[in-house]
C-alpha cells in the first residue's frame, strides 16, 4: 500500500515542502490542504500588485494550484481542515470526518494581527497579508476618492503601502506605538535616518502612539489614539505584524509563538513536520527556537521537510534574522538582533549616501543596519554568518577589495579585517 501524507497549508513552505518530496523519489499519495484557490502566493507582492507593478497573476510564482496538482500529483482539499491530531497522523474535518495519514506537514503559515480595539469593521479598514486583502484595496483605490490615509505599523509592509500611496499623491500617515520605524529591525540611529528622508518626502510620522479605537464620522475615518489625539482620513491600513497560524495543531505538539521543529523541520510527535512562518527553528545567533518570518527561510524549511519525509535525512541549521527592503528610494537592510549588547561602530559613505551600523560583541558582529548598501550587504552577511557559526576567519583581502569596490568605508573594512572574534 502506498503511503499516504497530508500537506497543511499551502504557501511557500507548503509548495517547497511537496517539490522537495517529488524530487527525493517520495511515490505516495499527497493531500494538500488549503484555504485559499490562489495560492502559493508571495505575500510582500501584494503591494506590486495593488501598485500595478506586477499582474495578479506574477504574485504567484510557482504557478496555479491546477498546474502544481498536475506537475506534482497531489490532490487539493479545499478549506476543510480543523484540527491536526497529532498522535494518531489525522486530520479531523469540519464536518467531523477524520483522514488518516502516515505522516503530515504543518505549513499553515501567518495570518495579520489585527489588535482588539474598536472600529476594525469600520468601512475601508483593511489588514494586508493576503491576495484576497490586495484585491479589496485595488478595488478601492480605483473605484473610491481616497486622498488620505493612515498605516497602523511602521513594518516592511507598512512601508511599502507609504510608497504607494506617496506615489499616488494620496496624503499619508506612518503611525506606530513603538519610538520609531522598523522596531524589530532598525537600531535608533538608522531609523531616525529613515524617518529624517521620509519627513522630507512629505510623510506624516506618528510613533509612539497606541492605537485606541477607529471611528466614522461624515463618511470618514478617525484613528483615535490613547490620550484622545486622532487623525481623520479615507483609508486606514493594519500592519502591525503578524501571528503564526498555530490554530490546527492539537495540544500533544508543543507550541511557543510558533510549532517547535528540529532541525530536520520534525516536531516533537513522530511523523508530524512544520515548516514556514507557523514554526520556530533556530536561530543561528541565539541558539534559541523563533519564528524567523521571511520568504527564504520558509522555502528552506519546506524542502528540508520535504526531503526528510521522502526519507532523505536532511538537516537545516537555521537562519539569523534579517531583512532587506527598498522603498521610496532607499534600502535598508538589517541583519541580527537589535536587542544585543556591544561595541557599536557608525561610518558614512557620504559620496553614496550611505550609512553603515555594526555592534560588534566578542565573537564578531552581532546586529548591522545599512542604508542604501544594497550591493555589498550580501559580503556582509556572508561575514556575520561565518563568525555566528565559529569560523575564525577574518575578512580576506579579496572580500575588502570587493567591499570597498561597492563603497563601503575602508575604516569598517579594517576593523573587520582586525576582528578575531
Amino acid at each position: 500500500m502506498k503511503q499516504k501524507t497530508a500537506v497543511v497549508g499551502f504557501g511557500c513552505a507548503g509548495y517547497h515542502g511537496v517539490k522537495a518530496m517529488r524530487e527525493h523519489g517520495y511515490n505516495g499519495e499527497i493531500d494538500v490542504y488549503t484555504d485559499s484557490l490562489w495560492a502559493p502566493a508571495n505575500p510582500m507582492l501584494t503591494t506590486y500588485y495593488i501598485y500595478g507593478k506586477l499582474p495578479k497573476e506574477a504574485t504567484r510564482p510557482f504557478g496555479t494550484l491546477d498546474e502544481l496538482a498536475e506537475k506534482y500529483e497531489f490532490h487539493t482539499v479545499n478549506g476543510q481542515a480543523q484540527k491536526v491530531l497529532s498522535e494518531e497522523k489525522s486530520i479531523r474535518m469540519k464536518d467531523g470526518r477524520i483522514e488518516r495519514y502516515d505522516q503530515i506537514l504543518i505549513a499553515t503559515g501567518a495570518r495579520a494581527f489585527l489588535p482588539p480595539v474598536e472600529g476594525l469593521d469600520c468601512k475601508n479598514v483593511f489588514p494586508m497579508r493576503t491576495m484576497e486583502d490586495a484585491g479589496r484595496v485595488k478595488k478601492v483605490l480605483e473605484e473610491e476618492e481616497i486622498h488620505s490615509a493612515v498605516v497602523v505599523g511602521a513594518s516592511m509592509v507598512g512601508i511599502k503601502l507609504v510608497e504607494l500611496f506617496h506615489a499616488r499623491g494620496i496624503k499619508c500617515t506612518l503611525a506606530d506605538m513603538a519610538p520609531g520605524i522598523f522596531p524589530i529591525a532598525a537600531v535608533p540611529c538608522i531609523a531616525s535616518e529613515i524617518e529624517r528622508r521620509l519627513k522630507e518626502k512629505g510623510v506624516d510620522l506618528a510613533f509612539s502612539r497606541a492605537l485606541q479605537r477607529i471611528e466614522e464620522a461624515d463618511g470618514r475615518r478617525q484613528v483615535v489614539f490613547a490620550g484622545g489625539e486622532w487623525i481623520s482620513c479615507d483609508l486606514v491600513m493594519m500592519c502591525i505584524g503578524t501571528r503564526a497560524n498555530t490554530q490546527l495543531a492539537d495540544e500533544k505538539l508543543r507550541v511557543n509563538r510558533g510549532i517547535v521543529v528540529d532541525g530536520q523541520m520534525r516536531t516533537n510527535m513522530p511523523d508530524i513536520y512544520c515548516a514556514g512562518d507557523c514554526s520556530e527553528g533556530t536561530n543561528l545567533q541565539t541558539k534559541e527556537t523563533q519564528i524567523i518570518g521571511i520568504w527564504d527561510n520558509a522555502a528552506k524549511q519546506g524542502r528540508t521537510a520535504g526531503a526528510n519525509m521522502a526519507g532523505v535525512r536532511t538537516v537545516y541549521q537555521g537562519n539569523m534574522l534579517h531583512n532587506i527592503t527598498h522603498f521610496m528610494g532607499m534600502d535598508f537592510i538589517g541583519y541580527g538582533d537589535v536587542r544585543s549588547e556591544g561595541r557599536e561602530y557608525l561610518y558614512e559613505n557620504r559620496e553614496l549616501g550611505q550609512k553603515f551600523f555594526l555592534r560588534m560583541g566578542d565573537a564578531g558582529p552581532v546586529c548591522m543596519n545599512f542604508l542604501d548598501s544594497y550591493k555589498a550587504s550580501g559580503a556582509l552577511k556572508s561575514y556575520m554568518l561565518r563568525k555566528i557559526n565559529g569560523n575564525a576567519q577574518t575578512l580576506s583581502p579579496v572580500e575588502r577589495v570587493r567591499m570597498i569596490r561597492e563603497g563601503i568605508p575602508e575604516d569598517l573594512t579594517e576593523l573587520l579585517m582586525k576582528d578575531q572574534g
